[in-house]
């Protein structure tokens, strides 16, 4: 998954080093392996890490030094725009990174052509815990072939000023409460306002309502996979969220939900449904234009129609080892010390979420983090078919959610349309 880093979980505090990780054992070598004579380690991440938490990547390196004396450490760090275009280039050549840092949904199709290595889940910390979502982004035809990196998921965040003058004085725990409250303030502003800025094409939040009436993008069936969107229990998601387009949302149901919170400070809407980032974007002076935005923003777990939370596409990264790395074992122990249980505590010290139900555990009872950690525990992830990217870089999803939301189809012609154009490419490599 391309997107802005997720830095407004709202976790306070001093960072976590992890130099003291570097006498333990760290899983993920062998004996035979240390002895290769790997002198160089080339890891790959993006400027995410480079502009937020060098400190940590350097104290992941001074740990793996300490244990092989004399190995050489070299970063690159790239945009998430250019990423996967340089990652093809290098891995058609003999000089692979040895870790490499994906989007979670961006692993599918590296993992089902063999471009990454198996790993062996059991040598790195916590993987018995991991995000059920995050487990599915590194897992390809039962085996797994990468480690979660940190999470962020979505919630909801609503003008809790425009609440209040509408009647309404507590954030919404039900879906009764969410849309009587979201009734009111529509009331209020009046039909020209949308009480809840929602663009149309964001399949993220979409098929969160699919899953929530348990549909599916699609289904195994035998070793290919089918789409079904047509499904009873998809269409019903989708006309779930058809009605809350139609009744609250007022803007251009074209647009995507790039601008969300450039919106959202305009003060054009009271709620959003989003990744956890864009309420606090929203409230920086350079988009907050309704003044003081920042006191005046709530968050909450997103209630879902079907007496749930609803479940959230958890966004992140993972890091895997390129199939041509030299150093395979040595990258598989860097990926354990960064990103294990001393590597967790620097990552939430610096505002994400982690990628294990123990470390989130605790962040569920701290008023700071408690909706984004409650948020992510009820989470879906795209289906791990070969042809998964085909079904982004097509647009199918938001094609479809475009004319369902402009009304030019309706709910079952647009996901009949949707289920034949996925499934011919769904399951090519």
């Amino acid at each position: 998954m391309k997107r802005k880093l997720i830095a407004a979980v709202g976790v306070a505090g001093m960072v976590i080093g992890l130099a003291a990780c570097g006498g333990s054992d760290s899983k993920g070598g062998t004996e035979t392996d240390k002895a290769s004579g790997a002198k160089e380690l080339t890891v790959w991440l993006t400027v995410d890490a480079q502009n937020n938490w060098p400190d940590l990547v350097k104290a992941a390196d001074d740990a793996i030094v300490a244990k092989h004396p004399g190995l050489t450490i070299k970063h690159e760090y790239y945009g998430w725009p250019d990423k996967n275009a340089k990652l093809d280039a290098v891995l058609a050549t003999d000089k692979a990174p040895d870790v490499v840092e994906m989007g979670n949904s961006e692993m599918i199709g590296y993992m089902s052509t063999g471009a990454f290595s198996e790993l062996d889940a059991s040598k790195f910390d916590n993987s018995g815990t991991w995000l059920d979502a995050l487990k599915e982004s590194v897992t390809y035809d039962g085996k797994n072939y990468g480690v979660p990196y940190y999470a962020g998921g979505r919630v909801g965040t609503w003008r809790k000023d425009l609440a209040t003058e509408a009647g309404v004085t507590a954030a919404p725990k039900t879906w009764a409460e969410l849309t009587g409250a979201l009734d009111k303030i529509q009331t209020a502003k009046g039909d020209k306002f949308s009480a809840l800025y929602q663009p149309s094409p964001d399949w993220y939040a979409a098929m969160s309502f699919v899953y929530d009436a348990n549909g599916s993008i699609a289904k195994k069936d035998g070793d290919k996979w089918k789409a079904n969107l047509s499904s009873p229990e998809s269409l019903k998601g989708l006309k779930q969220y058809k009605e809350l387009l139609d009744k609250y949302m007022h803007a251009d149901k074209t647009k995507d939900e790039s601008d969300r919170p450039v919106v959202f400070g305009q003060g054009n809407a009271a709620a959003i449904f989003s990744a956890g980032w864009e309420g606090a974007d929203a409230a920086t002076p350079k988009n907050d234009k309704v003044g003081g935005l920042k006191d005046k923003v709530e968050t909450f777990v997103m209630p879902g129609p079907n007496g749930k939370a609803l479940p959230v596409f958890l966004g992140g990264s993972d890091l895997a080892v390129p199939s041509k790395s030299k150093a395979k074992d040595i990258a598989a122990e860097w990926i354990n010390v960064f990103t294990g249980a001393q590597g967790q505590k620097g990552l939430i010290a610096k505002g994400n979420l982690p990628n294990n139900k123990t470390d989130l555990a605790p962040l569920k009872s701290d008023p700071k983090t408690q909706v984004a950690a409650t948020a992510a525990e009820s989470s879906w992830f795209v289906p791990t078919a070969p042809g998964w990217g085909q079904v982004e870089k097509g647009n199918l999803l938001k094609t479809m959610l475009v004319e369902i939301g402009t009304g030019k189809k309706t709910v079952e012609a647009a996901a009949k349309d949707a289920d034949a154009a996925i499934d011919k490419v769904i399951n090519t490599k």
